[in-house]
């Protein structure tokens, strides 16, 4: 990586007003990352929020894909600076802020993501610095390739919205689609007049202030509806899904298709 004018093709895709699309990363295997970092992937989203994945394995995962195209991020489980700090200093390229319902909130994703005087990001990235060895020094290139992606998906975001869009410093604004639809009392029914209502609210500010728009889409169809949107930034589905639509797509044909089994009580 010795190329000093080396851009996140990420952030540079979304400012072309291009679309991005990832695959979220679950399981605690580095092979599967690696396999998936090569297949066309624009990013991993290593998901630390809804599965046991840890520190150490988003640190061999990010060296382990190092050379392959789809850029290493991470969604820490809660918005603060230290976990934050944590995934960067592993060496990720992009944070996704959960639960981002405020503006307070917002200002501190993106001040945990820079340097100061810009931010609030603690110097010691050397593991970082050793997956990205940019020759112009880490911090000026973290500082400008890191994608900050807030998410807004609960009552709080839906009505502060406006304030988080209009946060310096964020490049995406994914609408989390299954906890907007809980927190709006849909149990997590999607394409309903009320959730449909509160995503065009968030789009409409996110496009008011420039940012990009994410949610997740988990077919053609989805990513060309949502495109036509202004949707850029998707994830498609996980490891697992993939997993386990693969598998189908042999086993169904073949009258084998069937529910894992589970042991024990259900």
């Amino acid at each position: 990586m010795a190329r000093s004018k080396w851009k996140n093709p990420v952030k540079e895709r979304l400012k072309r007003g291009e679309s991005v699309f990832g695959i979220v990363i679950t399981v605690n295997n580095v092979e599967v990352a690696v396999q998936a970092a090569g297949m066309g992937f624009d990013f991993l989203w290593l998901e630390m929020e809804h599965t046991p994945l840890a520190l150490e394995t988003v640190r061999n995962i990010v060296l382990a894909t190092r050379g392959l195209p789809a850029v290493p991020f991470a969604r820490p489980p809660v918005n603060e600076l230290w976990t934050a700090k944590c995934v960067l200093d592993a060496g990720v390229l992009g944070v996704i802020f959960p639960f981002t319902s405020t503006g307070a909130l917002a200002r501190q994703a993106a001040a945990a993501c820079r340097y100061p005087p810009i931010g609030l990001r603690g110097s010691g990235a050397d593991l970082a610095a050793f997956r990205w060895p940019a020759p112009e020094g880490y911090y000026d290139f973290a500082d400008e390739n890191v994608v900050v992606v807030a998410i807004v998906e609960n009552l709080a975001g839906l009505s502060n919205v406006e304030e988080i869009a209009a946060t310096p410093g964020i490049d995406v604004i994914f609408i989390g689609t299954s906890d907007l639809s809980f927190a709006l009392g849909l149990r997590g029914k999607q394409n309903h007049p009320k959730l449909n209502a509160a995503v065009a609210k968030i789009a409409a500010a996110a496009k008011r202030h420039g940012k990009a728009l994410g949610r997740p889409a988990l077919s053609i169809a989805e990513v060309k509806a949502f495109q036509k949107q202004g949707f850029q930034f998707f994830f498609l589905g996980s490891d697992i899904d993939f997993l386990r639509n693969g598998i189908m797509q042999i086993l169904a044909p073949l009258g084998k298709a069937r529910r894992p089994v589970l042991s024990g009580g259900l």
